[in-house]
């Protein structure tokens, strides 16, 4: 009797969790994407650069670039049931610039926009997957020597680079979302000392963000 009892609750637990998963999946034609739609989406984006940044002074310091959180935010415009075009926003970064055996060497501050081409792979699923591929360009600002450099002037020459996007979008209700994705950016500047040329910052970020969106 308690094995069969037993049996009946693993398999009503199989049944629950396959309904869950087939609801998950379904394909309710007033949570599709379509086209003419916009999504915006608000989050949170972390830029983590790549080991090893580049090297100045004829390669005898390297660079090392920490990572940096902000607000974010994305406006998508579908043009087709699968593909859309999407603008990355987000608040300024703010990353340390650390030289091999000098410590912190300065800051910098930069906004990366960046304009990607998706294909939705399920636009009619609950959940959605993407893939990206875009155009990034990296203004560098506010640029500020300190430790061993402290009182010249360094700066960063703006960057242009592709970008690649994985994503995945689960629809909540016929207009909300939750939204993660991951970004690889080129990202390379030249480095400058007192107006003169001294290396380049390979920053080549992964940019993971997860954000709520909304269709209209």
């Amino acid at each position: 009797m308690i094995s069969c009892i037993a049996g009946r609750g693993r398999a009503a637990a199989v049944g629950a969790a396959a309904l869950v998963f087939a609801g998950v999946l379904g394909t309710p034609a007033a949570q599709a994407h379509e086209a003419g739609d916009w999504i915006v989406k608000g989050g949170v984006s972390l830029v983590k650069p790549k080991s090893g940044n580049g090297s100045v002074l004829d390669g005898t310091v390297g660079l090392d670039v920490n990572n940096n959180a902000r607000p974010s935010v994305t406006l998508t415009y579908m043009a087709t049931h699968h593909v859309g075009v999407e603008l990355l926003a987000a608040m300024p970064f703010r990353h340390d610039i650390r030289g091999s055996g000098l410590g912190t060497i300065g800051s910098t501050r930069h906004l990366p926009p960046t304009l990607s081409l998706q294909w939705h792979f399920l636009p009619d699923s609950r959940i959605q997957p993407y893939v990206g591929v875009g155009l990034n360009y990296t203004t560098f600002f506010s640029t500020r020597a300190s430790g061993a450099l402290a009182g010249q002037d360094l700066s960063l020459r703006d960057s242009w680079g592709v970008a690649g996007q994985v994503g995945v979008d689960v629809k909540l209700d016929e207009r909300w979302m939750l939204s993660a994705d991951v970004r690889y950016i080129d990202i390379s500047s030249k480095v400058r000392l007192n107006g003169e040329d001294i290396g380049k910052a390979r920053v080549d970020p992964w940019v993971f963000t997860a954000a709520v969106g909304y269709r209209f």
